[in-house]
């Protein structure tokens, strides 16, 4: 098994020091959850007409920024961090790191101003410079098990590119292909590390659990989502792809149940990570629904999105923050708070529409202050632990 945390000493009582730029979960993770606290300012001043000349807008604008700002950003310090313990070799720290990080927020502001050719070419040199600080550790190391992650940079790119070319003009692709990339590779990211990390964590953290992973039940759960995604690249819908998703979505479901979530009651940081997988299946589920026409695609994405992203990727920070920096592994009031906001936006998103479709707008507007809201509280939680020794 992968090494997947290494515990850290912090410094003794009243030696505390700056160290934001040690490692690449510390800005990463701080940057990605003020920006998703601070996120739905956007909204409000398009809305308000106070941005009308940004390059992206509305819809658009959102889901390029969770996908490509908030959730590639929580990926990258994660895979930054990760990396170095898989590989023994350093990955970008000090200046490199900071230079990172800053390549990243001007993404963030580009994609708010006209400047649209600028904004593309920020956003696309993001995460393909990431794959390259991935990739020379783990080239090093002939790290080959984890290669495959620079891969899904590379790809995260083309997909930020086929935003931004279909954006100016330059082709006519179908419409959000690019956000379908980014959504499918990260589904399949999380179904990876999903597989990876929930079975250890459940069996190290939760006395008496005996969580699995049934060989062929775990190849099967990743080759339908690669199934899934080569179908979305054929524009394929209707019942066939009903089929398939329904398909995907009852293996990932058996692969969940063995996992044992029922014993994870007491841990909310196991419990948390197997609420977030949860959502997968009912996303595959919401897709099958979708390509019969029978619920909006957008219910699909947001479980996906406000649903299992946004667990694991509050899961995985407050998790990884703590074992990084050598504290127990211990969910208090503000990581409880944390998971229960995020979760309850992520059911108000999906769930109220479907109930009363005529309250779309207060289920935005609610299921965004709760989003905003349990990310506030990872921020002013997690400010001190990440950013000093």
């Amino acid at each position: 098994m992968a090494i997947l945390i290494q515990i850290q000493n912090p410094s003794p009582r009243g030696q505390a020091r700056f160290a934001l730029w040690e490692l690449g979960f510390r800005p990463f993770y701080l940057f990605a959850s003020a920006f998703a606290s601070l996120s739905i300012l956007g909204w409000v001043l398009q809305f308000i007409g106070l941005l009308p000349v940004a390059y992206l807008q509305g819809p658009l604008w959102h889901a390029h920024e969770m996908l490509f700002g908030f959730t590639l950003a929580v990926l990258t310090g994660f895979l930054l961090t990760a990396g170095q313990n898989w590989s023994g070799q350093p990955t970008p720290k000090g200046g490199r790191l900071a230079a990172l990080a800053a390549l990243w927020v001007a993404g963030r502001v580009l994609v708010l101003s006209p400047w649209g050719w600028l904004a593309a070419v920020v956003n696309v040199a993001f995460p393909l410079t990431v794959a390259v600080a991935l990739a020379i550790p783990l080239v090093k190391a002939h790290n080959r098990r984890n290669y495959f992650f620079v891969g899904l940079l590379v790809l995260m790119a083309l997909a930020q590119l086929a935003v931004h070319l279909n954006a100016l003009g330059v082709l006519r692709l179908p419409a959000w292909a690019g956000i379908a990339l980014g959504l499918d590779v990260m589904l399949f990211v999380l179904c990876v590390m999903g597989g990876r990390v929930i079975p250890m964590f459940t069996n190290n953290g939760v006395p008496g659990a005996k969580a699995a992973r049934v060989a062929w039940v775990e190849k099967t759960a990743l080759g339908l989502v690669l199934c899934l995604i080569v179908a979305d690249a054929l524009q394929a819908t209707g019942e066939w792809f009903a089929l398939l998703a329904t398909l995907t979505m009852a293996v990932h479901l058996v692969r969940w149940w063995l996992w044992q979530p029922w014993k994870t009651g007491h841990t909310p940081l196991v419990w948390v990570l197997h609420l977030a997988y949860f959502w997968i299946p009912v996303h595959l589920a919401m897709r099958a629904m979708a390509a019969m026409s029978w619920v909006s695609p957008s219910i699909a994405h947001h479980a996906l999105t406000a649903g299992a992203i946004g667990g694991m990727v509050i899961g995985m920070m407050t998790r990884t923050s703590l074992g990084h920096t050598g504290r127990k592994l211990q969910a208090g009031l503000p990581e409880v708070s944390c998971y229960a906001l995020i979760g309850v936006a992520a059911v108000v998103r999906v769930f109220l529409p479907l109930l009363i479709p005529s309250w779309i707008s207060a289920a935005v507007l609610l299921s965004g202050i709760l989003w905003s809201a349990g990310f506030a509280v990872f921020t002013w939680r997690y400010w001190p632990i990440l950013s000093r020794i």
